[in-house]
């Protein structure tokens, strides 16, 4: 949804979310077969690189969007679906990462743990997006938007480097 939102709006913020928001939900899939059948550490390996690839290319391409937005290329508007999920992303996100790392710490998991990761970072993504929205849509500066994305192509960055090599953050 937070995808489609971005699309209609043009909003790289929003698109740097929502593309990380869809890799999460890949990422939190391979965690429930981990709990549900009989999986490999070598296989939970492969797949945090397969999503710290897809991250890496979300992160460029985000990028390059952003910079293009700067430019004069095309102008994000104003949107409240977005503003919307960005705030109901940050109500849920830090209280199901602490939920992750509760249940984490419970079972060993470690890739439950990285989960509960994802999840803390993306309350982080939500914050920062919904400054660069809702700046946006208030006072019509739509470089906002694209600045926001811009910050948020770090975090992105970290956690697809941490993905690939296989580690969690240290913060859970």
């Amino acid at each position: 949804m937070s995808l489609f939102a971005a699309w209609t709006a043009r909003s790289p913020a929003l698109l740097a979310f929502g593309g990380d928001s869809a890799i999460e939900l890949f990422s939190a899939i391979v965690v429930l077969w981990r709990f549900r059948a009989i999986a490999h550490e070598d296989m939970e390996r492969r797949i945090a690189r397969v999503a710290g690839t897809l991250l890496l290319a979300l992160a460029t391409y985000v990028a390059i969007n952003s910079a293009l937005s700067l430019l004069g290329h095309s102008e994000p508007r104003p949107t409240l679906a977005g503003i919307a999920i960005l705030v109901a992303a940050l109500a849920i996100m830090p209280w199901l990462a602490k939920e992750k790392r509760n249940l984490s710490a419970a079972t060993g998991s470690a890739a439950l743990r990285a989960d509960a990761a994802q999840s803390a970072l993306c309350a982080y993504l939500s914050l920062i997006a919904l400054v660069g929205l809702v700046v946006n849509a208030i006072w019509h500066m739509a470089w906002a938007d694209s600045v926001a994305a811009l910050l948020i192509i770090p975090l992105v960055f970290r956690e697809s480097w941490q993905a690939m090599r296989g580690k969690p953050c240290g913060c859970c």
